[in-house]
């Protein structure tokens, strides 16, 4: 029976695990998203989250224990410089998973895992357009061409 075990172990010893999940972290903080496995993705959700949580609050003791998951000196820089304060009001999910499709060669499910703070799509809101009725852009069109015909008509007499 599967109870209480709440792990992923993606078909890989402790170790390879945890070194995967290291480099994992450490390329999607580097280069804000990474291409991957859903099952990959959903772990790494799991491992990075906390750390993003803990570079919050920029201590020796939090990069330290950052560092002791990542193992990157560059890394753990960029996280506390850079991510850091541009998460710094979110309360949590700093991740988004996007599926991408089927990989062609054992059709294994992909996605796109990014930071959510560093996305310029879906970041930016953009305006959207005032919609017209039927009813209400004729009147308007109609009342904008008389008002420019009469201050045209206050124009030619007040030349004359």
């Amino acid at each position: 029976m599967r109870h209480g075990k709440k792990v992923n172990h993606l078909s890989r010893t402790s170790s390879h695990r945890k070194a995967m999940m290291s480099n994992m972290a450490s390329s999607l903080i580097e280069h804000k998203r990474i291409n991957t496995t859903l099952a990959k993705a959903k772990a790494l959700r799991v491992y990075v989250e906390p750390l993003l949580t803990r570079s919050k609050t920029d201590s020796t003791n939090s990069r330290r224990q950052v560092f002791s998951y990542l193992g990157n000196k560059i890394t753990v820089a960029e996280l506390f410089r850079v991510v850091a304060p541009r998460i710094a009001e979110r309360n949590g999910g700093y991740t988004r998973i996007i599926r991408t499709g089927k990989r062609l060669g054992d059709n294994a499910e992909m996605c796109l895992i990014e930071l959510v703070d560093f996305n310029e799509i879906y970041g930016k809101e953009t305006k959207k357009k005032a919609r017209r009725s039927r009813k209400g852009g004729s009147k308007k069109a109609e009342s904008g061409e008389a008002t420019a015909a009469s201050d045209a008509g206050a124009d030619a007499t007040a030349t004359e």
